[in-house]
């Protein structure tokens, strides 16, 4: 492991004014899984006022003053320094009571979640390893430090992490590990709702997202009520080969790891449970459900405090999976006038991550990639799809003698008019077209 020189530097520092300092934790996992590292963590046996002493006069943030830790800003990226510290009791099973400075880097380590994180390096001592962390990363077991019980009671949120990490890494949990998870699982009703989407996100974009969600199903469930019934309810329909949960797990993996795309995804079908009917051929059916599975999504996104723009984002796309794009240049481009392009192509991503999630009708995905090459083709055309982009505006329609909503009535059906191709897209052509709509109406 190497550290950057500005990590380098407050290491030497420290060491020099006579305090021992190690880099710990997500860094120094990440260097032997030989990934780059994004951020660099520093422990210490300086205690936090030893600490503002040794970097007098360098910009320190009291980030967690209370727990030991400050952050040093240097022109190349900040540093997160702790002092090496024993937590007191979690009563509220987040955050500890109290914390103890101690002057042992190995003490600092048996508090942390997993052996994986619980590692320390130095650049002249090399690593400290006091609960087998290198040797649980090569086999690619994650594995609580002590009792495991104890670890997720403490920090209820370290059960999300454990399946995060299962996504992220495609590790494996322990088997006394992933027992403890489920034993604690309640414990995560006390997590903050920020927090627990935090770990969500992270989870649904992993390389390994669809092994985590099928795996601890169970432990999702506790924090999202709301996908329970999706779990074996059988689709009992030839265009489906797995039930609504494993369906929608598989189509979770087949969109680009973007937060948007894939709790779109996750959520798209979760209607169906309350939606199912079964006619007398045994077949079933979901009639309504994507208005049904954006309800259920709506209050699911605000319990869990996304912002208004993805509230809104992920409902367009989870209304309207299920509404055809458009087989044809017209219906494409009304379709375009409708949705715009960001949201056609995630409905085309979410659509064809629908269709292989079936696992039934490969051509159902030929279908969409013939959309995708309409679509490419009416942008490349540089089509009228917006009202913008129309020859004429409201000023127009206030000189024909429109007013209040009748001006924005007639500019939209100009527009309809023009993507439909009945009229070109000039000022003479739509006023002329205008005029006539106006006399229809006397």
């Amino acid at each position: 492991m190497r550290l950057p020189a500005y990590v380098a530097r407050a290491v030497d520092t420290l060491e020099c004014a006579g305090y021992e300092t190690w880099a710990v934790g997500g860094c120094v996992r990440d260097s032997l899984m030989g990934r780059t590292p994004h951020d660099f963590d520093l422990c210490t046996a300086a205690r936090p006022e030893e600490m503002q002493a040794v970097f007098a006069g360098a910009r320190l943030l009291e980030t967690g003053l209370r727990h030991g830790t400050l952050t040093l800003l240097t022109a190349d990226g900040p540093v997160e320094i702790t002092t090496f510290r024993a937590d007191g009791d979690y009563a509220d099973g987040r955050h500890p009571n109290s914390v103890r400075f101690v002057r042992c880097v190995e003490d600092d380590l048996a508090r942390r979640d997993f052996t994986a994180g619980a590692m320390a390096w130095h650049p002249q001592r090399g690593l400290c390893d006091p609960f087998g962390g290198r040797d649980d990363l090569r086999r690619g077991v994650l594995r609580a430090v002590g009792d495991p019980d104890a670890r997720f009671a403490e920090d209820a949120l370290r059960i999300l992490r454990a399946v995060r990490f299962v996504s992220q890494l495609g590790f494996a949990v322990e088997g006394q590990t992933a027992a403890a998870m489920r034993r604690q699982q309640g414990r995560l009703a006390c997590i903050a709702p920020e927090r627990v989407r935090t770990e969500l996100t992270g989870t649904l974009c992993g390389r390994f997202a669809c092994r985590a969600l099928m795996q601890y199903a169970d432990v999702l469930f506790t924090v999202l009520p709301e996908l329970r019934p999706m779990y074996a309810c059988a689709q009992q329909n030839p265009h489906h080969l797995y039930d609504v949960w494993e369906h929608s797990v598989r189509a979770v993996g087949q969109v680009a790891a973007e937060p948007v795309l894939r709790w779109a995804m996750l959520l798209h079908d979760c209607g169906k449970p309350a939606c199912k009917t079964v006619d007398e051929s045994g077949i079933g059916h979901f009639y309504g459900h994507p208005d049904v599975s954006r309800a259920i999504a709506a209050g699911l996104l605000r319990r869990l405090r996304f912002s208004g723009q993805e509230q809104d984002e992920i409902g367009l796309l989870v209304e309207q999976h299920d509404r055809p794009l458009g087989d044809s240049a017209k219906l494409v481009r009304r379709r375009l006038t409708q949705l715009g392009e960001t949201n056609f192509r995630r409905l085309l991503a979410i659509k064809k991550g629908d269709a292989v999630g079936q696992g039934t009708h490969p051509d159902n995905v030929g279908a969409l990639w013939e959309t995708e090459a309409l679509l490419n083709q009416t942008l490349a055309a540089d089509a009228c799809l917006s009202l913008r982009q129309l020859a004429v505006d409201g000023r127009d329609m206030l000189a024909l003698g429109l007013r209040g909503p009748a001006v924005g009535e007639m500019l939209r059906a100009l527009l309809d008019a023009v993507v439909d191709q009945t009229t070109e897209n000039t000022a003479g052509a739509l006023l002329a077209l205008a005029r006539a709509r106006m006399e229809e109406r006397k």
